[in-house]
């Protein structure tokens, strides 16, 4: 279950789950899509504790509601379908931990 106390951890093993998946799709497929920009939303209200411990980590108040980070892989690729692999395996972790509520997003750019 994902709580105030683990987050910090969830966030990081998340992280580095997105940055291999984003690696790699590069390795096997090159930088070689259409530009895009990659997040994940979190449903979470950013006055509760958990939210204030996620935008402590880099999420910020997503316009549709919850919280979203963007390009969690950290990549500075352009290639949308290597950002959106980060993002999905970003959202696979948390959802592991217990977090249902948490999606990953894409728009072309």
């Amino acid at each position: 279950m994902l709580t105030i106390e683990n987050v910090e951890a969830v966030h990081a093993q998340a992280s580095a789950a997105a940055r291999k998946a984003t690696e790699d799709f590069l390795a096997k497929h090159g930088d070689r899509d259409l530009c895009g920009f990659a997040w994940c939303t979190v449903y979470e209200k950013g006055s509760t504790k958990l939210g204030k411990a996620l935008t402590k980590l880099g999420f910020s108040k997503a316009y549709g509601g919850g919280l979203q980070l963007w390009n969690p892989s950290g990549s500075w690729t352009q290639c949308i379908t290597a950002k959106e692999e980060g993002a999905r395996a970003y959202a696979d972790v948390f959802r592991a931990a217990g977090f249902e509520k948490c999606y990953a997003g894409s728009r072309m750019d």
